[in-house]
Formats: structure tokens, sequence, C-alpha cells
């Protein structure tokens, strides 16, 4: 028998035995999701009323997050990867997606696709035949040097250029509860075509100057978008590389507090793990599980899932 938690969607397994005591007494039972924490009534003679019927399809759609900036070296791909993986250890489905052509996602966890993003949006394979288990609950859709020649396909479209991702991608939104995309540095078609598709923006920046002017020339951009599309919201700026033993980040930090209290993260501390891990293919929560960054990316896991218990 299957309940569904309200708040997040996510099914569990109750044993029919365990409310039958319950059938034609009229009460209801209370329920506690071991997702999301989230208490609600169980309404028993209902239940058993559609026993047997076919189940119906899931109703919900994953949350798409792009994870991005204009400016380099700010932690995107670091970001999105332990996002990613976090939330899968929280157990949520994640499909990352890698839409720079660097491809750094499956190297930094340790894997050599076959295919990627590149076959899925020339239709040369079908979306199962792109995507690669990383980890469990974590699905990888492969970037790389290929994702090049998309770009030029997708400019020369002369009529809806910007949702070439969107349908691509289509077939998998009621597949995934979160579905992470990781992008490349710069302004291009391929980053309108993200931001096309997401819902929500999730935005690292470096606790340095450049990085945080960067911020302000990527918010002018993004706000281009939104006059189109009005779906699309910035939920998250994580500051990154917070080293604790100069005053400049953290006055930085206090600087992003003071101008984007609703939105900013507590920041991701600068820990030699982050540097090292890709080196072994590994997240940060499996190379250096017991690291101020490991605990920094919990935090962000907890926030983004929207979920205190997640990874406690």
């Amino acid at each position: 028998m299957i309940i569904v938690c309200p708040k997040c969607s996510r099914k569990h397994n109750v044993s029919p035995d365990a409310v039958k005591p319950y059938i034609g007494t009229g009460k209801k039972l209370t329920a506690t999701c071991k997702s999301c924490r989230h208490r609600f009534p169980v309404l028993v003679d209902e239940l058993f009323a559609h026993k047997g019927e076919p189940e119906p399809p899931k109703a919900f759609k994953a949350r798409k997050i792009c994870v991005t900036l204009s400016k380099g070296g700010v932690g995107k791909t670091t970001t999105a990867v332990n996002l990613g993986s976090g939330l899968a250890l929280a157990g949520y489905k994640v499909l990352l997606v890698d839409t720079d052509t660097q491809g750094q996602s499956a190297y930094m966890l340790g894997k050599k696709p076959v295919a990627g993003l590149t076959e899925l949006l020339t239709q040369e394979l079908t979306p199962a035949e792109c995507i690669l288990e990383a980890r469990k609950n974590l699905w990888l859709l492969g970037g790389g040097k290929s994702l090049a020649g998309v770009k030029r396909i997708i400019d020369r479209k002369s009529f809806g250029a910007e949702w070439t991702l969107s349908e691509a991608l289509a077939p998998l939104d009621r597949q995934f509860d979160f579905i992470i995309m990781d992008t490349s540095p710069g302004w291009d078609q391929l980053i309108v075509n993200v931001l096309f598709y997401a819902k929500e923006v999730l935005v690292p920046v470096a606790l340095e100057v450049m990085p945080l002017h960067g911020l302000a020339e990527f918010l002018k951009s993004l706000g281009s978008i939104q006059k189109y599309r009005k779906e699309i919201v910035l939920k998250y700026i994580v500051p990154t590389f917070l080293d604790t033993r100069i005053k400049g980040p953290q006055s930085l930090y206090a600087q992003l507090k003071k101008l984007y209290p609703d939105t900013i993260c507590p920041p991701v501390r600068y820990n030699e793990s982050l540097t090292e891990a890709p080196s072994f293919g590994k997240t940060i929560f499996e190379f250096a599980p017991g690291s101020t960054a490991s605990a920094d990316y919990r935090k962000l896991v907890r926030i983004v899932s929207l979920n205190d218990k997640a990874l406690v």
C-alpha cells in the first residue's frame, strides 16, 4: 500500500496489516514523512477503497536548479556536484546535467560517460541511453567538448532556439526530485537555454572583488531573461572560498548579507579537501566527510531541500 506525502510527494510503502484494525472506525491516523518530516493525516477507509486501482501517474515535476555565474573559478562545478550528491545521500532522486564544454562534473565523480547531453540534444540517442548512474540516487547527463557543436546548431535556429534544452529534457521532468544544472562561464545561447528551462537559480560567488562584480553583471542579464520568463527566480547566493584567517573575505561576506538578505546562504569555507577530492573521483562527503567543507555543503543541502533533518 502506498501513502504519498502531500508536502514533498515522496512515496512510502505501508503494510496493510498495520492499518487494518482502523478500517471502519472513521479514525484519522497521523503519518510522518521519512524524507521531509512533515506530519499529515491518513484516511484509512479511503486508502482501502482505492486499493487495487492503478497507481496514478507522478503528479509533480522535478525542481530545476541552475548553478551559474558568468565569472569562472567561483566553484560552480564543485557546488553543483556536491549539492547533487548531498541531495542523493538524503534520499532524493537527482539528475546532474553538465552543460559545460569542459565536462568536469564527470571527472569529479570519477566517471567517463560514453554519451551525454550532446547526444540527447541532437536526438542521436534516447534519454535513457544518455544518462549514467554515477551514485545511488544520482544520475549524470555529461557535458564535454562536443557541446561546442551543439551551440552552433542552436544558434542557427530561426525560431524557438531558447527552448531547445527544455524540449530535450521534458521526458525527464517527472523522473527525478531534483535536476541540477552545472554551467560554463560566460554568456551564450546554451546558458540562455538553461535559464529558460530552470526555475531556480543558485549563484556561487567567490569572496573576491571580481566575482562580486560578475554577480552584479549576471543579475542584469538574468533580469533580461525574466522579462520573458517570470517563473525563474534567484533563490540562493552561496559565498565560496571563505578564508577565516584574513579579514577581506569576511568583510565581503558581510556586504553580501546586507545586499541580499533573503537569498544569501551560509558560506562554504576554504578547505584543501575540495581541491583534492576531484583527483580521486570523489565528492566531499566521500573524500573528507568530517571536514568543514563537508559540513558547509550539508547545510546547503538542508536549505535547498527544505529538510532540516537531511544529512544530520
